[in-house]
């Protein structure tokens, strides 16, 4: 670190070319967090609108594509949790060089997240396009595999516009340049929103239209987001070849908390997967449909609180970066009682309108059946929410100082060792059914985010005892 810090001194720039941004996230991180959180919040409220959207258009397609996009969910969940984790770590890394005043290894650091995005895109492109039928057979997805398959194809095939996005969108978080990621995601899920009931209906295309519209707007995104690296060249950070040194380090800066946060999302796909399993076991694939339908509110419900956890990546990376650990506990106290006044209204929301938003889902007469269970699973994952800041922030806290395994860990347990054993236990050897996975998803959280606190809590204190005030 001694050896980082010196190289640090030879290279800053002496903060006269710092954007608003930058100068944001190296000031007040209580008002870093929350500046940076409102664009984020916006932003990702539309991204999960969309989702929601693009629920209840191919809902109109039926229950069993309904359930096909469900079955889906889980491989379309390592993708988001690939795009996610190189963004995360682009902006710890990224944050941390910033917070040192090194902008030179800034713009490096954004340059070698390019290849890395590549040539992860191009692997795991091949390997689900080839096996996407096989997964989803083990997923359980049977009468609904060909649906499903015209879902996936389509989809898998535009996997490097959506990891090229994330990265990018991690690139300007680290700049403190929420308002710029705003824009663009929300030119994507709006221009999503109306491609899908063209595409669907009135072109014809059926489930497959709803998976092109993801892919036609992410297109345009990248494009928009090529046009100001390349072109305007007005960010902080830049993609600059003058700039470029390949170096296995500032690789692994960005690998050691994007891999880990990619694995997370892959973690939270095969609990999917798993209480898929279960709801079929228990109550058949109506309770998936359920399941996936109202699954698509909570995401959407939460994501204020995620966007509150990717705003805490940047400021915790920065004040690491400056050796200013004492705003790294400011950082995650503050975020959490943010996160949890964000919950308990997002909680009270979603159960007085359960009733009604699961009209929204159920509006044919093929669905209509399914809208009192999707209101009742609605008013279980209430409880979901409250419970969420403590693990979400904590997470974040390490992601942003570099410590992808730790948070990788902290899911791991909640999502693997608490909320499947929970799931489990309550729908069949209590015998609750499908009401018993929804309550094991809420315990497991409970737990997890009480796990995930204290380690947050005694890694930081033991962070500022050992720091050198001088």
């Amino acid at each position: 670190m001694q050896k980082e810090q010196s190289q640090t001194n030879q290279n800053s720039p002496g903060g006269d070319d710092k954007t608003a941004g930058v100068s944001l996230i190296m000031g007040d991180p209580k008002k870093a967090v929350i500046k940076l959180s409102g664009p984020m919040i916006v932003s990702m409220i539309l991204m999960s609108l969309y989702n929601l959207v693009n629920a209840v258009w191919v809902a109109g397609l039926g229950g069993d594509a309904l359930a096909a996009v469900g079955f889906v969910t889980p491989l379309f969940m390592v993708l988001i949790g690939l795009s996610n984790g190189l963004g995360a770590g682009a902006a710890s890394a990224i944050a941390r060089y910033i917070g040192a005043e090194d902008k030179k290894c800034a713009n490096n650091a954004a340059m070698h997240t390019l290849p890395i995005t590549m040539a992860i895109s191009i692997v795991l492109t091949v390997l689900l396009l080839v096996f996407l039928k096989p997964i989803l057979l083990l997923l359980g997805a049977g009468s609904t595999l060909d649906l499903a398959v015209q879902f996936g194809q389509v989809t898998f095939g535009g996997t490097i516009l959506m990891l090229f996005t994330g990265a990018v969108y991690g690139v300007l978080r680290a700049e403190g340049d929420a308002k710029r990621t705003m824009y663009a995601m929300a030119v994507s899920s709006v221009l999503n929103m109306i491609l899908d009931p063209i595409l669907i209906y009135w072109a014809g295309w059926g489930i497959s239209g709803a998976a092109w519209g993801t892919v036609i707007s992410m297109a345009f995104v990248s494009m928009v987001m090529i046009y100001w690296f390349f072109i305007k060249k007005d960010t902080y950070v830049s993609f600059s070849l003058k700039d470029f040194v390949p170096d296995r380090k500032v690789t692994m800066n960005i690998l050691n908390v994007g891999l880990p946060a990619s694995a997370e999302f892959f973690v939270m796909s095969v609990l999917a997967g798993v209480l898929n399993g279960i709801l079929v076991f228990v109550a058949g694939t109506d309770a998936v449909a359920v399941y996936s339908a109202g699954w698509r509110v909570v995401m959407m419900a939460t994501m204020p609180i995620i966007a509150v956890g990717t705003s805490v990546i940047t400021v915790a990376g920065v004040s690491y970066g400056a050796r200013r650990y004492e705003n790294i506990s400011i950082t995650h106290k503050y975020s959490i009682k943010v996160g949890i006044f964000i919950a308990a209204i997002t909680s009270a929301l979603t159960y007085v309108l359960a009733p009604y938003i699961a009209m929204i889902f159920t509006y044919t007469p093929q669905s209509a059946s399914l809208a009192p269970t999707i209101a009742a699973f609605l008013q279980v994952m209430c409880f979901f929410y409250i419970f969420m800041p403590p693990g979400v922030m904590s997470g974040s806290i390490f992601q942003g100082v570099g410590k992808g395994m730790s948070s990788l860990t902290l899911t791991l347990l909640r999502n693997l060792a608490f909320i499947v054993v929970f799931a489990y236990l309550l729908a069949i050897p209590l015998d609750l059914g499908e009401q018993g996975v929804w309550w094991g998803i809420v315990a497991g959280d409970i737990v997890g985010s009480v796990v995930a606190y204290t380690w947050a809590h005694t890694y930081i204190r033991r962070l500022k005892g050992n720091s050198n005030p001088n």
